[in-house]
C-alpha cells in the first residue's frame, strides 16, 4: 500500500522542533513520525490520536509500550486481530491479523495536544491511507479528535456525524465508521471507558463484518 507516509516529515514546526528536543533527551527513542502498523488491506482500521511520549514515540509502533496500548492490544488479541495480547516493542514479533492501526497525527505533540492546524496538516496522510483501503474496511475512531480526522479525510462535514461512544455511522461512500472513547490511562482509570464497554464496540464491529 502506498500511503505516501513520510517518516522525515517536518511540515509542522512546533512538532518537529519538539521531536528534536525529545531526541536529545532520549537518544534511544524513535522520535520521528510514527508509521501505521498492520496489514495492507485490513477488515478493520483503528485511528488513534497521536503517539505517546514513552509509547509509540519511543518504540516507533502505534500504542506500543505505554498504558493506552494495554487495553487495545489485549482486546485485539481477544477478538482475533492480534497474534499476542501485549505489545512491548516494534521487534517483539506481534502481528496484526486483518487489522491496521494509525493515528490522526503522526508526531508526538507537546502535552498530547496537537493544534487544529497540526491535525489538518497531517490529515493528508490519513486521507491517502483511507483512500487506498477497500470500502469494506470498517474504521474505528478512538476519541473525538480521531473521529473528526476521519471525517475530514473523507471530505465530510462533522455536523452530520456526531461522535459518541459505540456510535455507528454509515457513510455516503459505503464505509462504516464506529466510535469509541480513547483507551487512555485517564479514561480507563476514571472508568469513562471500561473493558466491557470497549469489548462491546469490537463485538459490534465483528457482527458488522459477518453481515
Amino acid at each position: 500500500m502506498n500511503t505516501r507516509f513520510d517518516s522525515a516529515c517536518r511540515l509542522c514546526p512546533r512538532l518537529s522542533g519538539f521531536l528534536d528536543q525529545v531526541k536529545l533527551q532520549h537518544p534511544d527513542y524513535y522520535a520521528r513520525p510514527v508509521p501505521p502498523f498492520g496489514v495492507d488491506e485490513p477488515a478493520l482500521l483503528i485511528v488513534g490520536l497521536a503517539p505517546g511520549m514513552h509509547g509509540a514515540n519511543r518504540s516507533g509502533r502505534p500504542f506500543t509500550g505505554d498504558y493506552a496500548g494495554v487495553l487495545l492490544y489485549d482486546t485485539l488479541h481477544r477478538f482475533g486481530y492480534a497474534s499476542a495480547p501485549v505489545s512491548v516493542s516494534a521487534d517483539d514479533g506481534l502481528q496484526l491479523i486483518g487489522c491496521r492501526i494509525s493515528n490522526a497525527v503522526k508526531c508526538l505533540p507537546p502535552e498530547n495536544k496537537p493544534t487544529t492546524q497540526e491535525i489538518n496538516t497531517c490529515n493528508r496522510y490519513l486521507a491517502n491511507e483511507i483512500e487506498a483501503l477497500p470500502t469494506s474496511t470498517v474504521i474505528l475512531a478512538l476519541g473525538n479528535v480521531a473521529h473528526l480526522a476521519v471525517l475530514k479525510a473523507l471530505g465530510l462535514k462533522p455536523a452530520g456525524w456526531k461522535f459518541g461512544h459505540a456510535a455507528r455511522h454509515a457513510l455516503p461512500d459505503g464505509r462504516v465508521l464506529y466510535d469509541s472513547y480513547h483507551c487512555s490511562r485517564y479514561n480507563t482509570q476514571t472508568r469513562r471507558l471500561t473493558e466491557p464497554m470497549f469489548h462491546q464496540v469490537f463485538a459490534q464491529i465483528q457482527l458488522e463484518a459477518r453481515s
